[in-house]
């Protein structure tokens, strides 16, 4: 969920390669593995095994996509944090690798082996590096401004509700994407992971994470998981166990509420800091862990509501870990946080699938009082906005609401969610006329693609 810059990825990561075209029945570790048809956009793929298996499957059948996230991040992470990408490569082997358990250092290494045997030139470090681009900043920003002054920024909107303010008295948990625009083009594949240990999973992501990056998704136990950074946070812990690791261990092994706040806060390194909104289907009940470094809270209900959008609800947490005004209704996540609370109330007793459907394709700006797609709506249009916001400080930023999930209880109890790529709202982004008009971003030009608006897709475990 940032921005990057862009010739010189494809010569560091040698990644000018021609794929080359195998029988996947010659190698057994792809049993049990599929990619399906593409479907309005989403890339379906089916993984099963163990972790190495697993990795295998994802770098072989994902290989052409993963060739291409890599340069894209790489390009934004450098433009962005002005760093080149053997800053980040050995980042994450010095400072990261020390504390990634075993079972994901043997999917990672899967999926470099995956990519390989396609014909794709990346290694370990280059796979880690990807897997940790959300979290690698607040690392980056402890160096550079002595010791964890400067500060990160935000990302999504989301909520979960349950009990009276449900139609059916059950869960019903959503989220939309907000990242640079050719990030979130790439953010297109669905995951269906069947692993030899834990859970069962269906979540999206980006084609070489082993997470999900945006963090939706669900598993077989009933726990649905999603989350929205926290604005403005400053700190970041070396010793601790990165994000990603924790957010795919929570998504694979917590079969409860309290299942998920203890993987996710054992060894918080406070990397890619949320505010983590979580349904368990099973019991109807809701929870919200806002996860800072140095202050952390779960709240939990089983009537009632939870909402993220950027902002850092902790007075404590607020004051001693970021530099959020909380008391600026002119701020992004201050206005979407006032739009969900009146959606919330507008729509108790009510809220459903195709209510959330509404709530993540809405444009009013509660600040302005009007409809007016830009930052301050739910569904984000950064590119519109004349100032800019976060870590999109430019005006006009091509960046803002890049995809949608959604799903309830009855469709977590089937392993199905629904989800749409581009804004929800049905408005299309089209990449050369953005660039012909804002020339500043012209050094995105070839990493970012048109962004049209896909309809709501139902996928599910196969």
């Amino acid at each position: 969920m940032r921005r990057t810059s862009a010739l010189f990825p494809l010569l560091l990561l040698g990644l000018a390669v021609t794929l080359v075209s195998r029988d996947p029945q010659l190698d057994p570790r792809l049993k049990n593995s599929a990619r399906l048809p593409e479907r309005n956009g989403w890339i379906e793929v089916h993984l099963e095994g163990s972790p190495a298996q697993i990795g295998f499957q994802h770098g072989y059948l994902l290989a052409p996509e993963i060739q291409d996230t890599l340069r894209d991040i790489a390009a934004e992470m450098t433009h962005d944090e002005k760093k080149d990408w053997a800053f980040f490569r050995n980042a994450a082997r010095e400072i990261l690798w020390p504390h990634v358990e075993q079972e994901y250092r043997d999917e990672i290494a899967g999926i470099v082996e995956g990519v390989n045997a396609r014909g794709v030139k990346a290694d370990i470090w280059d796979l880690a590096a990807l897997n940790a681009w959300l979290e690698l900043p607040y690392y980056d920003k402890t160096l550079t401004a002595g010791g964890g002054s400067g500060a990160t920024a935000e990302h999504c909107s989301a909520f979960a509700a349950t009990g009276s303010y449900t139609k059916d008295g059950r869960v019903v948990i959503g989220h939309n994407n907000w990242t640079s625009y050719p990030s979130g083009e790439r953010w297109n594949i669905i995951f269906d992971i069947v692993p030899v240990r834990g859970n069962r999973i269906l979540m999206d992501g980006m084609a070489g994470l082993i997470h999900s990056g945006d963090d939706f998704g669900l598993n077989s136990a009933g726990i649905i998981i999603t989350e929205t950074t926290i604005t403005g946070f400053k700190g970041f812990d070396a010793d601790g166990i990165p994000e990603f690791v924790r957010a795919r261990k929570a998504m694979q092994y917590a079969n409860s509420i309290d299942d998920f706040a203890r993987i996710m806060k054992d060894g918080n390194n406070g990397g890619y800091a949320n505010n983590w909104l979580v349904a368990d289907r099973k019991n109807n009940e809701i929870a919200s862990l806002e996860l800072g470094l140095k202050n952390v809270t779960l709240q939990r209900t089983t009537d009632g509501f939870f909402v993220g959008s950027n902002f850092p609800a902790d007075p404590k947490l607020t004051r001693e870990e970021t530099n959020f005004d909380p008391s600026d209704r002119s701020l992004s996540a201050n206005a979407r946080h006032e739009r969900w609370l009146a959606l919330m109330q507008q729509y108790k007793g009510k809220i459903d699938v195709a209510a959330g459907q509404k709530f993540l394709a809405d444009h009013f700006d509660s600040y302005q009082g009007k409809v007016d797609p830009g930052e301050r709506s739910l569904c984000g249009h950064v590119e519109l906005s004349p100032r800019g916001m976060g870590d999109w400080q430019a005006p006009y930023a091509p960046a803002g609401a890049v995809q949608n999930k959604i799903t309830d209880a009855a469709g977590a109890q089937k392993m199905t969610l629904s989800a749409a790529l581009g804004h929800a709202c049905g408005l299309n982004f089209k990449a050369g006329p953005h660039l012909q008009k804002h020339p500043d971003f012209a050094w995105m030009k070839d990493i970012m693609r048109d962004m049209d608006a896909r309809p709501w897709t139902k996928f599910g475990a196969r």
